[in-house]
């Protein structure tokens, strides 16, 4: 299917307003501009949906505290958990770019979000992002009750390099014996640090996201093409996938990171693990946080939300 008519009205705004591309501005300049656009990007997110209570908060971290940002779609009995990881390339990116996004998974998964604020690089390289993440699952897993949290009913999610941060969670509570997670929610996420596949290439340029961005990302995050191998900055290259959580894999049909994204799906399932795989036609990258102008951003939302209820309350809502 071609761009959708949507998606390519954003792209044609967003080139009528010009400007430096992306990998050319250096993460401090990047970051303001972020700053100064704010509330447009807000905006592009689509109204924000209110929810029973939300707490902004510290937790320890490795290094500093980590602020997280917290919602409750309910007062009353424990609730599961999602924690969740924004995108931006490990360089941007902070609680309020997700926060439409939260609120709505809040409400729609009936479960409590932790919105988490890791550390960026390049000021904080790799593996900086993924200690700050496992530390925050550690942390409401062992304090669910400060959370008003049911214990062992914990899902991670992301989207991009959120994504890649919940897949490494993942393989570093199954392999250190950690936190029991129930789910994992996988937005675009990205994979592998070498990837070729076909996607990088049809959509390398004029989709939003485009492969010079990736390479600039990349460049931000790790200190060597050894580091950005690893499992724990490319889960593709991990030995195994066995006896990781049950997944919701999303991917964009015009983003040049989808391909990477269908393969780890791919991957879960050859190792067993369920795997619910959606490809949405004619969207770019980052439409999951444009629903007040792209439709099928404020679709995968509710996608998103109606497989967490599932898998934290099976057929029943969250009375049950």
């Amino acid at each position: 299917m071609p761009l959708h008519a949507q998606c390519k009205a954003f792209l044609d705004q967003m080139a009528a307003v010009g400007g430096k591309p992306l990998h050319e501005m250096p993460p401090v300049e990047l970051r303001a501009n972020r700053a100064e656009n704010a509330a447009v990007f807000l905006a592009l997110a689509g109204p924000a949906q209110e929810v029973a209570r939300v707490e902004n908060r510290s937790i320890p971290g490795p290094a500093q505290p980590i602020p997280i940002r917290v919602y409750w779609p309910a007062t009353g009995p424990k609730l599961p958990a999602l924690v969740y990881f924004h995108g931006g390339g490990w360089v941007i990116g902070n609680l309020d770019q997700v926060d439409t996004q939260c609120r709505a998974l809040a409400n729609g998964a009936q479960c409590v979000v932790v919105n988490v604020d890791y550390r960026l690089a390049p000021e904080h390289k790799f593996p900086a992002a993924v200690e700050d993440a496992y530390a925050a699952v550690r942390y409401v897993a062992e304090h669910a009750d400060e959370f008003d949290v049911g214990p062992g009913r914990i899902a991670v999610g992301g989207d991009s390099a959120g994504g890649n941060l919940a897949t490494v969670c993942c393989l570093m509570a199954r392999d250190d014996r950690g936190p029991k997670i129930a789910y994992q929610l996988l937005v675009y996420p990205v994979t592998d640090y070498d990837d070729d596949r076909s996607s990088t290439h049809e959509f390398a340029d004029g989709y939003l996201l485009t492969r010079a961005a990736m390479d600039y990302f990349w460049g931000h995050y790790v200190s060597s093409p050894e580091e950005g191998r690893s499992p724990h900055a490319s889960p593709l290259n991990a030995k195994s996938l066995a006896g990781l959580p049950p997944a919701m894999v999303i991917t964009a049909e015009c983003d040049p990171i989808r391909d990477q994204g269908e393969a780890y799906a791919s991957r879960l399932q050859d190792a067993g693990v369920p795997v619910t795989m959606k490809r949405y036609a004619g969207a770019i990258h980052v439409f999951f946080n444009l629903g007040g102008v792209i439709d099928s951003g404020k679709e995968a939302v509710a996608d998103a939300a109606a497989a967490l209820r599932k898998a934290f309350f099976g057929g029943a809502g969250a009375g049950a």
